[in-house]
């Protein structure tokens, strides 16, 4: 009898979910599951009948939660709760110990689970790979790998990124460049940011065999939540060019940036774009761009598939011969974080 019964309780236990996270609604509804997270006006709740659901956070009436979260008020500071039990409308219940606090949800920033170094620290990214290989009277073969990441905590963000590219085509090499790109914005309100950014193009084939740009300037963040964000920059650039023929130029330059995302069926396919288009400060008029476009599948929770195309071109009006107008399509395969 001692053993039926210590095996119910071993099955009871591990059918129970580890979080039992409630959301109330103002229309009445209640959704049960567990809190992944609240930013940029989203929060999200992973259920086990309909996935991540998002959640208007002023269609929110109460919540509850026995997950330990940080909870913030503002971008800077935040207090770890204990877990979280359901007040009267439009307010919550902070438990820590013997001193539980309500707020009001209207002055909640974000909610989010405490990281071991950095509490409040958002990390998302995705890290792409293609190939493709053609037999026929040109054998090709050509790799792509990239990678974007992004972290925020506070009023700081930090991005990261880079590409490789190399394509053989019987056994020559035709393409082998790389890109690396360091940037970092202060959030001066809860759109209004300034950053600065660091580039380096490396390019082996091409008549531009070096790029290096350094710019600074403002930005505007209009949307950045769990079902994605939009955000346009402006630059002032200094850019730094070295020939294959040993020859060398640079220029000043405003450009504007943009960065795009977004799901369209839930949160299974995702639309984006990004790039950069400048135009030279100098006499010559030297202008550039450097865009991306694509559709991103998620086959699982971290896996997708992914078809991008993308656009580099530098040209200059005085018709100089040192220009670059290249087009890339590929379909490959990545996670996401």
């Amino acid at each position: 009898m001692l053993s039926r019964t210590l095996l119910c309780l071993v099955v009871m236990c591990l059918a129970a979910p580890v979080f039992a996270d409630t959301v109330w609604l103002k229309n009445g509804d209640r959704l049960s599951g567990k809190i992944k997270v609240f930013d940029g006006g989203k929060l999200l709740i992973q259920t086990e009948y309909a996935g991540a659901v998002p959640i208007d956070w002023k269609q929110v009436k109460t919540l509850e939660s026995d997950q330990e979260l940080l909870v913030k008020q503002d971008a800077w500071t935040g207090e770890k709760a204990k877990s979280l039990q359901a007040a009267e409308d439009g307010s919550v219940t902070l438990v820590n110990g013997e001193a539980p606090k309500t707020v009001a949800l209207a002055s909640i920033q974000q909610l989010i689970k405490p990281k071991p170094l950095v509490e409040d620290m958002v990390w998302k990214g995705n890290v792409d790979v293609a190939m493709d290989y053609k037999r026929a009277d040109k054998d090709t073969d050509d790799y792509d790998l990239d990678f974007k990441t992004t972290a925020r905590h506070g009023a700081w963000r930090h991005h990261a990124e880079g590409e490789y590219n190399r394509e053989f085509q019987n056994d020559v090499v035709t393409t082998d460049n790389w890109t690396a790109e360091y940037a970092l914005d202060y959030f001066i309100s809860d759109k209004w940011y300034w950053q600065g950014r660091l580039t380096y193009n490396r390019d082996r084939v091409e008549d531009i065999s070096r790029q290096r740009t350094v710019g600074t300037g403002p930005g505007y963040q209009f949307w950045d939540d769990e079902l994605g964000a939009f955000s346009l920059g402006s630059l002032l650039n200094r850019t730094d060019y070295e020939y294959s023929d040993g020859k060398k130029d640079n220029f000043y330059s405003l450009a504007m940036k943009w960065d795009y995302n977004r799901y369209l069926m839930g949160k299974t396919v995702s639309f984006f774009t990004n790039g950069e288009l400048g135009k030279s400060l100098e006499g010559e008029s030297d202008y550039s761009l450097d865009s991306e476009i694509g559709l991103r599948y998620k086959v699982t929770e971290w896996a997708s598939l992914n078809l991008k195309a993308e656009k580099d071109l530098i040209g200059s009006s005085s018709g100089s011969d040192n220009a670059l107008n290249k087009t890339r399509y590929t379909v490959g395969f990545g996670v996401v974080w």
